[in-house]
């Protein structure tokens, strides 16, 4: 029996700042399952003096934050048009850039107006997906888990290595998922000490050797044995990590770095088939590190797919809140139920 099929629009700009993920594509539902086919997806790099602006917006008094969510909003919608060519999707779901991150305290701020988006484009758009979450006494993230048991669910349990490391799987039927520790975002931290975006294939890290004393203190300051529900955000790598770098060579902390993220990640995979996305997919010496450590099978998929996962999940986030369904779940993230997620900032006509 045929399905309802919608086109949608995906945005997704991660922790490592290494640009903005457009997703085009058709999710189809039929029978209560789902599944998906990319139309289109591109990478767009920011322009730098935005990429210096976003690295440093923690610092930002409240007008001008304000005004880098508004610059923000018109450079989304900008090159959303561009991108589209004239293609019309139902809607845009936008993740925004996450600029703090304190469910304990109550808020989430992801930047890169709705209205703005909206209206430059011509496409409705979806954003703001924590808040209801995180009012209900849940973490606000990680909310791509939904996306990976509805389009991804053949898998034992997906795992993303972006700026932060994640996983989901299912628990006793049901799915669980949270931030493990950072990673790309101390990876690109360290090699950009030497001038390079990122270590290439886990290139310098190879050379190096495991410090044995940072090792423990980046085990002491994030337990491997720490799990869900829990998320991570800027601030607390500015705040605990930052601070136990620079003693030793970029090598030896990428050595270190490489092989605790490793640990930490090994010891929470089930076993079973894990299905790895995410920028740190291409760090092939991080990977094997992994492989060697657990005895779940690590599955790299099509390259669409370990670049455009989560602009895909959020396009289907989109979607479920378009259609009044739930878009975030509490066994996840540690909410009271299950949200619908997200404010939608219609087309004026």
């Amino acid at each position: 029996m045929p399905g309802n099929t919608y086109l949608a629009l995906g945005l997704m700009s991660g922790t490592s700042l290494d640009g903005v993920d457009l997703v085009l594509c058709n999710l189809t539902e039929s029978e209560k399952k789902w599944d998906y086919q990319i139309i289109d997806a591109k990478t767009v790099a920011y322009p730098e003096n935005l990429q210096n602006a976003l690295e440093n917006c923690m610092n930002l008094s409240a007008p001008k934050l304000f005004q880098l969510d508004a610059e923000l909003g018109v450079y989304f919608g900008n090159i959303i048009k561009t991108f589209l060519q004239n293609r019309k999707p139902l809607l845009i779901a936008s993740h925004g850039h996450t600029v703090l991150h304190a469910p304990e305290n109550g808020y989430t701020v992801q930047i890169g107006k709705g209205s703005h988006i909206a209206e430059i484009s011509g496409v409705d758009t979806v954003c703001d997906f924590r808040s209801n979450d995180i009012a209900l006494g849940g973490q606000g993230a990680p909310l791509v888990p939904i996306g990976d048991e509805l389009l991804f669910g053949k898998y034992d349990a997906c795992l993303n290595l972006g700026g932060i490391a994640n996983i989901s799987f299912r628990n006793e039927k049901q799915r669980v998922a949270y931030d493990i520790c950072f990673c790309n975002m101390v990876i690109n931290y360290l090699a950009k000490q030497v001038g390079l975006d990122m270590d290439k294939n886990g290139g310098l890290a190879q050379k190096g050797l495991i410090d044995h004393e940072l090792l423990k203190k980046l085990e002491d300051t994030f337990p491997q044995n720490s799990s869900g529900p829990k998320s991570l955000g800027k601030e607390s790598f500015v705040k605990h990590i930052l601070p136990l770098l620079g003693s030793e060579s970029i090598e030896n902390q990428l050595r270190t770095v490489s092989e605790y993220i490793a640990n930490a990640i090994s010891f929470h995979i089930p076993e079973g088939s894990c299905l790895v996305t995410g920028g740190g997919a291409w760090n092939t010496f991080l990977i094997d590190l992994i492989q060697k450590k657990t005895l779940s099978k690590l599955i790299i998929p099509e390259k669409n797919i370990v670049e455009f996962k989560e602009g895909l999940i959020f396009a289907l986030l989109g979607l479920l809140r378009r259609l009044e369904q739930p878009n975030s779940l509490s066994s996840v993230t540690g909410a009271s139920k299950n949200t619908i997620g997200g404010a939608i900032y219609k087309v004026s006509p």
